[in-house]
């Protein structure tokens, strides 16, 4: 799979978005065009097994791969992914989930996933960020993190915890809590795969060629 999700990356495809120094960010619904079939058969494997047990608590997901390139890899500002499913895709409720797969070791210092903990209520985003990165987001302000973080402490848990782990790892989080990542400016890359298994909720929006239900773009840095 990471051979074959390298493969992916270095296409030049509108579902494959770059940052601005050219170097991938993410790759969506690439089980849809790839012809690498140990990767369609590995996503498709995934998806069996999961459907089954998050079907019961969860709608939709959306799948997409994500990368974090050696020394180019860019920051993923603080939001919650709902709030983009939201206004971007008419998902009309916060019943999804992530499911990621670690195809490279995650390590603390490669751009690892940052997440607060217990943080599942949903946001009001501080701004549609369409600068900061190659990727429009809507973010959540400093002031809203570090409350959350402050509040996570109160109840004893950590205010942000970096899961990592050896490929193939999976970490499972609700489409609400807030999270982020740093830059990768090391050596290692850092590579992750969110399967599709379930798909449950009927958007308005036209779906896009990538596979993500939002309306049309007209250009890779004006997508939202």
């Amino acid at each position: 799979m990471r051979t074959e999700g390298d493969a992916i990356l270095r296409l030049e495809r509108a579902e494959v978005w770059r940052e601005k120094s050219g170097a991938p960010r993410t790759a969506f619904a690439a089980h849809k065009f790839t012809r690498c079939s140990g990767f369609l058969r590995t996503i498709l494997a995934l998806s069996r097994r999961w459907s089954s047990c998050s079907a019961r608590a969860f709608t939709s997901t959306s799948s997409s791969s994500t990368a974090k390139a050696a020394f180019e890899g860019d920051v993923w500002q603080w939001h919650q992914d709902y709030g983009t499913w939201a206004r971007d895709d008419g998902m009309p409720e916060p019943r999804a989930m992530n499911i990621a797969v670690f195809l490279d070791e995650v390590y603390p210092f490669n751009g690892a996933l940052m997440l607060v903990p217990r943080a599942t209520e949903r946001h009001a985003a501080g701004r549609h960020d369409l600068s900061t990165t190659s990727y429009p987001l809507w973010t959540l302000d400093q002031d809203t993190v570090t409350r959350l973080c402050r509040e996570a402490e109160r109840d004893g848990a950590p205010g942000i915890v970096a899961p990592t782990g050896k490929p193939g790892s999976v970490l499972m989080f609700h489409g609400n809590l807030v999270h982020a990542s740093a830059p990768n400016i090391t050596p290692y890359p850092r590579k992750i795969v969110y399967p599709d298994p379930v798909r449950g909720f009927q958007p308005h929006h036209q779906v896009h060629p990538a596979g993500v239900h939002r309306a049309p773009r007209t250009s890779r840095r004006s997508n939202r």
